[in-house]
């Protein structure tokens, strides 16, 4: 079957390049890569020994959204693999989805490891990044087997994970109504739990996520997190990421209010210097800030 790998992109140049530096190490090379751009230019990527195609969207927002479907219409293979533009596929990784994608019509999540601060700099070194790389604490470890079950639609994630095409035009792929960060990736898991499609954990497969600054939770993106909270609660009964959210009423910064999430105050320097990731720290963790904030506040629960 083709194989595509879709991956989409706003700025990040250099890890955009890194990934298709990972590409053209594949065991199994992919039969193209498809790039939903998310600016007015398009890249200058290295050579290749697959076709790359960039679909232009502008520099409309952060649609993410939007721009994985329309990676995936873009697409010709009858196998679509996501990855984030931040991360690097392993030398195995178009292999792995492959061989389980023929055999399995289910969502594919693949494992990730985190690389430390200055671990791409000498350039590409897969034995080194799988002795540095580590894995997420919030996150499931690889099965035992080839493929594991995954009970829980909450754990689906975007960063890296495998569809067969087909399957992911029948349940019409991602809602387009979540814009900015948060709550696209819930939504999409649910609605697969809802179609009966299986979601599953994939031995290999593995992805190493490039060291970048972030927030956890991403107090950078309060608002956009409270619109799509909401409209997850309109259209399934509940708000989803409740985690962040819970933060964010710890924090002082949003109050649920006769049923309604209400932003409360502006995002300080503090709010950002307790969830920022710091230089020797290879993710961001949400359970690590929430922890702090339990300790100093316990009896505060709002959302």
């Amino acid at each position: 079957m083709i194989a595509s790998v879709c991956t989409l992109a706003k700025g990040r140049e250099a890890h955009l390049v890194n990934l298709v530096h990972g590409l053209n190490a594949q065991e199994r090379q992919p039969d193209e890569l498809v790039i939903a751009v998310m600016q007015e230019a398009a890249y200058e990527l290295p050579h290749s020994a697959f076709p790359i195609r960039q679909i232009m969207l502008g520099a409309n927002g952060m649609k993410l959204a939007q721009a994985r479907n329309a990676a995936a219409l873009g697409a010709s293979g009858e196998q679509l693999m996501f990855l984030d533009v931040d991360c690097i596929p392993d030398p195995s990784l178009v292999a792995d989805y492959a061989r389980q994608l023929d055999a399995t019509d289910a969502l594919l999540m693949g494992e990730v490891l985190y690389l430390p601060a200055g671990a791409t700099d000498p350039g590409l070194d897969f034995d080194r990044f799988r002795a540095d790389g580590v894995r997420h604490s919030e996150r499931a470890g690889p099965p035992p087997g080839p493929l594991g079950d995954c009970s829980d639609y909450r754990c689906f994630w975007s960063l890296n994970f495998a569809i067969r095409r087909e399957t992911y035009l029948a349940i019409g792929g991602f809602d387009e109504g979540y814009v900015g960060y948060g709550g696209e990736d819930t939504d999409f898991g649910r609605i697969l739990a809802t179609a009966g499609v299986p979601l599953k954990w994939c031995r290999g497969a593995r992805a190493f996520h490039q060291h970048h600054p972030h927030h956890m939770p991403p107090v950078h993106h309060i608002d956009s997190v409270i619109a799509n909270a909401t409209r997850f609660r309109d259209k399934w009964g509940h708000f989803t990421m409740e985690h962040w959210l819970r933060a964010f009423s710890l924090m002082g910064l949003v109050e649920l209010r006769d049923g309604e999430l209400v932003r409360l105050r502006q995002v300080s320097e503090e709010d950002l210097a307790l969830t920022r990731q710091q230089s020797d720290q290879p993710y961001a963790s949400t359970a690590t800030v929430l922890a702090l904030l339990e300790a100093r506040a316990p009896v505060m629960a709002v959302a």
